[in-house]
């Protein structure tokens, strides 16, 4: 099954038009359908698009069927949950903090339905058929902001998230803190596009703040991270990290690094772990080390980028792969605050 085959619907239309367009399929499935709902769109070069291809993938290694449904309009996520519970697919995977309500409000009504929720708060108390999954994302930010220190330029580090909430304010001041670990003159601006898909904003946003002298932008956006990368490549020098490789092909002289978070690869473990018939609700943070987030160097720019950051690049990582290391036996102690 390609990607133009998934069933891909924008759900605010109509209910009526979601149950005509699903149930058939689903309750031929019933029992052994998984499926992901995705409530930003595909097409993202990031989170998205890595979930359903890991999703594709772990179909085809353990032979279930599989449906990526997109959830457009919050007010039917509800009725989009429901749908698929009653048609009895087995595993519901959604993505990101909007989901929570329609979760509590259902979960415990489809008890034969497993729930997994990515990019989640902890459900207090826990819920037994729902997995609620953190990312440590912050730890990264962190390291991401050391090595901005060291590559720049101008000593001035940008970082432009989604939606200012207070993961993505952690994730700022994390990167704040470890570019003041090296450069203590050194100065982090943040910005907030008021949307994670929304590219021409983040352009616009990145544009000011390569005009104003940053030369290193951490994004932190999804589909909005596109409009950064395309503002960094209008001048030789200006450096993003993203967050996904796929980000590469979009700015091979200009994505230095990433702060990657591998949303497909925690699906992919998440639906794996919920195939066990073992399996129960619970929280599960995830940080480095995990295979799920981690900083790396884009190996395109040290190909392609400015020869001179390149190099630097190349210099700066032993002391990065020694900070990593800290963190994980917990000699460095990364601040985690969600006050900007």
């Amino acid at each position: 099954m390609g990607r133009r085959s998934f069933l891909q619907m924008g759900v605010g239309a109509a209910a009526l038009g979601l149950a005509d367009g699903l149930i058939p399929g689903l309750a031929r499935a019933a029992g052994g359908l998984v499926a992901l709902v995705h409530t930003q769109a595909a097409g993202d070069n990031g989170p998205v698009d890595s979930m359903i291809e890991k999703l594709k993938q772990l179909a085809g290694e353990k032979g279930f069927q599989y449906r990526a449904v997109y959830a457009q309009d919050p007010a039917t996520y509800e009725t989009v949950f429901r749908t698929l519970a009653d048609a009895g697919a087995a595993i519901i995977v959604s993505t990101f903090n909007e989901v929570a309500e329609p979760f509590k409000a259902l979960a415990p009504s489809y008890p034969n339905t497993k729930w997994i929720q990515l990019f989640a708060d902890p459900f207090t108390p826990t819920i037994a058929n729902v997995v609620t999954v953190s990312y440590d994302y912050y730890l990264g930010c962190y390291l991401s902001g050391m090595f901005a220190a060291k590559v720049s330029k101008t000593g001035k580090i940008g970082y432009i998230g989604g939606i200012s909430i207070p993961p993505l304010n952690a994730d700022f001041n994390a990167l704040k803190a470890g570019a003041l670990s090296v450069n203590p003159n050194a100065a982090v601006t943040s910005a907030f596009a008021g949307s994670f898909q929304d590219p021409a904003k983040g352009q616009e946003i990145a544009t000011q703040m390569y005009n104003d002298g940053i030369d290193y932008i951490q994004t932190d956006s999804a589909a909005t991270d596109g409009g950064i990368i395309a503002a960094a490549n209008e001048k030789a020098g200006r450096m993003v990290s993203g967050i996904s490789p796929a980000q590469y092909k979009l700015g091979p002289k200009s994505v230095i690094a990433l702060v990657s978070l591998d949303f497909g690869q925690s699906l992919y473990n998440e639906v794996t772990k919920a195939l066990d018939p073992s399996w129960k609700g619970d929280h599960m943070p995830t940080g480095l080390g995990t295979g799920v987030i981690d900083f790396i160097a884009s190996p395109v720019f040290a190909r392609q980028g400015p020869s001179e950051l390149a190099a630097e690049a190349q210099e700066a990582w032993a002391d990065l792969e020694k900070a990593k290391k800290g963190i994980l036996d917990g000699t460095i102690k990364v601040p985690f605050s969600t006050t900007l």
